[in-house]
């Protein structure tokens, strides 16, 4: 998989699972990519971790990284297992020799290594440079890393530069950027929860792929993966760098609507999960200001009224129903047009 230059911007998490559970690892990146993810990343703490990450590749379809800190032989092991790549943290990894010996592993195999400046474990001497850490002692921390894999002619280098506050990681981002034409992986480190965590990934990722900044992003939530992933694709089709996949648009509510939407909302968004990598829109509106002409915008929708519901499909009404009886009827809808198109798709090479 390409990552940078005209490459489409690529969705990662990280397992959460012990990978000396190579079945439960597996397991969860399978939830992964079901939901879209592009590329996974798994700890590798220990050895025990590093033995498994063979057995684990070979059962997976997406791009596998080894993330390593402090113990560069972890780094050599997780070579030898054939993953796709490594993450690296200058800040802990060792020294100097110790890169030295993990690029010349990655240049046989040809695997490309991310160097993953992290504010919270920045190099000592950096720190107290700084006095802490700061946008400068990030981007210094990059910079003396890249020119390492360099001067070892090494090229195949992405770089992250992740901080908890979503402000310092933009303005660390930006600095690097008038530096060095390397790809990025963009994140904001321990985000949260969902609630708070999406908000501060939306800000930082968002503000720097809609300055063009940005190839591989993480939205790093304390939650399932599949979620980091779920709110990834939103970032990204919210800047229209993702087209495929579900769109999901309901109405905010006011004192207008006549039926329970935010309930309708929510219990047709959690029904529609399975439905995540299917190139449908749906939309659940609430009243007769903006709703029929939102729910016309959409392949299927509802647009609500006193007690009822007027289900829309590709512009035309098809179906009047009770309020009680909207999240079944819509969904029954969805299954029927997501059917009809995958049955489209297996006709039409037939007629080509």
């Amino acid at each position: 998989m390409k990552i940078g230059g005209d490459a489409p911007v690529t969705v990662q998490s990280m397992t959460k699972t012990d990978t000396r559970d190579a079945r439960a690892t597996v397991d969860q990146i399978w939830a992964l990519e079901a939901a879209g993810c592009d590329v996974v990343r798994v700890a590798v703490p220990v050895r025990e971790a590093a033995v498994e990450l063979g057995a684990i590749k070979k059962k997976i379809r997406i791009p596998l990284i080894a993330d390593i800190h402090f113990n560069y032989k972890l780094a050599l092991m997780a070579l030898k297992e054939g993953v796709d790549g490594l993450r690296l943290n200058p800040g802990n990894i060792g020294a100097r020799w110790c890169v030295e010996e993990v690029v010349k592993a990655a240049v046989e195999r040809k695997v490309p290594i991310r160097i993953g400046v992290n504010a919270g474990s920045l190099e000592k001497d950096l720190l107290e440079r700084h006095g802490g850490p700061t946008v400068e002692g990030m981007v210094e921390s990059a910079l003396r890393h890249i020119r390492i894999l360099e001067e070892l002619n090494y090229s195949e280098i992405k770089v992250s530069l992740k901080a908890s506050n979503p402000l310092m990681m933009i303005e660390a981002y930006r600095a690097l950027a008038d530096k060095v034409d390397y790809p990025f992986h963009l994140g904001v480190t321990e985000a949260g929860t969902p609630a708070a965590g999406t908000i501060k990934s939306s800000v930082g990722i968002g503000t720097l792929l809609a300055e063009g900044i940005g190839d591989t992003i993480r939205v790093s939530l304390s939650a399932d993966p599949v979620e980091e992933v779920r709110v990834g694709i939103e970032i990204l089709k919210s800047l229209g760098l993702r087209q495929e996949g579900l769109t999901f648009v309901a109405c905010p509510s006011c004192g207008r609507a006549d039926i329970d939407l935010v309930g309708l909302a929510r219990e047709v968004e959690q029904r529609l999960i399975p439905f995540s990598q299917k190139n449908i829109h749906v939309a659940v509106m609430g009243c007769e200001v903006n709703g029929p002409g939102e729910a016309r915008a959409a392949d299927i929708g509802v647009a609500g009224g006193k007690g009822i519901g007027l289900i829309f499909k590709k512009g035309e009404v098809i179906r009047k129903v009770p309020e009680s009886q909207i999240v079944d009827v819509l969904m029954e809808e969805v299954e029927k047009l997501v059917a009809e198109r995958e049955e489209e798709k297996r006709v039409a090479p037939l007629n080509d």
